[in-house]
């Protein structure tokens, strides 16, 4: 199973009393097939998987799986910091006629290299094939070149989501054993792709997914001219999507354009006015926001 091009990093929207809001995520899914996306992540980090319960959480990957039917490629979010945890999500998934799962590396509990190991060989042995995600800015701890390698030795380990802020990475990964690189930041998309990423695991195309499946299939086809100056267009926007903590700035974003309820589960909560004032700046210069 080969993974490529943008694959959007799927919000979950709340409505108003902060239940999972249906329609809207209906909605969501619908918007990312007609803009030739080449796939979605249901709860991932984006999807604000920390906050929903165990049930929501296969509920919303069945949800979003129904509703692609086949039409694109269906990562879902089944990682965790325990390995019978992670077992358990990623086994429901299976179940649910997913594409792969993303296994972000183990939070907070920070294992040595060989508990990381052990841990991803555990999952990939579900059978379902197993994009790695690295990044250490919120999980404490690096997923090392030389343990993708020995990783990249099972069949089940199909890629990487590389999201700890080096391109470099993307070299060594290849070195090391050639695994499949995505990007896990659209700031780095175009350079990553230059040296050989297959595409991106992005938040942006929530907002702009027509805009970033042009990217990245730009980009694949060879024509970095047109990837850049997709990259410099949407330049601002990737900056200010970050402005606070992901998903915050992406649901405020989508909220503006009238998607979805501006609505969060706490210890998430709303941008500070100058932060939003500052998005809503970048979303009218972009004609995406009133």
């Amino acid at each position: 199973m080969a993974f490529s091009g943008t694959i959007t990093a799927l919000v979950t929207p709340f409505d108003a009393n902060g239940n999972v809001d249906w329609p809207r995520l209906a909605s969501l899914v619908e918007e990312q097939v007609a803009a030739g996306v080449d796939g979605v992540v249901p709860v991932g980090t984006s999807g604000e998987s920390p906050t929903l319960s165990m049930q929501e959480h296969g509920k919303v990957i069945e949800f979003v799986a129904g509703k692609v039917a086949g039409r694109m490629k269906v990562i879902a979010g089944t990682g965790a910091n325990s390995t019978s945890e992670a077992m358990h999500l990623t086994r429901e998934a299976k179940s649910m006629g997913v594409d792969g799962t993303l296994q972000v590396t183990p939070y907070y509990n920070k294992p040595n290299q060989e508990g990381l190991y052990r841990h991803f060989m555990e999952v990939a042995g579900i059978g379902l094939p197993v994009v790695l995600y690295n990044v250490p800015g919120r999980t404490g701890r690096e997923i090392s070149v030389e343990t993708i390698a020995r990783l990249a030795k099972c069949g089940g380990i199909v890629a990487v989501k590389e999201a700890s802020g080096s391109v470099a990475r993307v070299s060594a990964i290849a070195d090391a054993c050639g695994l499949d690189v995505l990007c896990g930041d659209d700031m780095l998309t175009v350079p990553m792709m230059s040296i050989g990423a297959r595409g991106v695991i992005s938040v942006a195309s929530n907002v702009v997914p027509r805009e970033m499946a042009e990217l990245t299939h730009s980009a694949l086809a060879g024509d970095f001219a047109k990837a850049r100056a997709i990259h410099d267009r949407l330049y601002r926007l990737f900056r200010d999507l970050f402005i606070d903590t992901n998903p915050i700035p992406v649901k405020a974003a989508l909220a503006m354009m009238g998607k979805i309820e501006e609505t969060y589960r706490l210890p998430l909560c709303p941008l500070s006015e100058g932060d939003r004032a500052k998005l809503l700046e970048t979303m009218r210069g972009l004609g995406l926001a009133q």
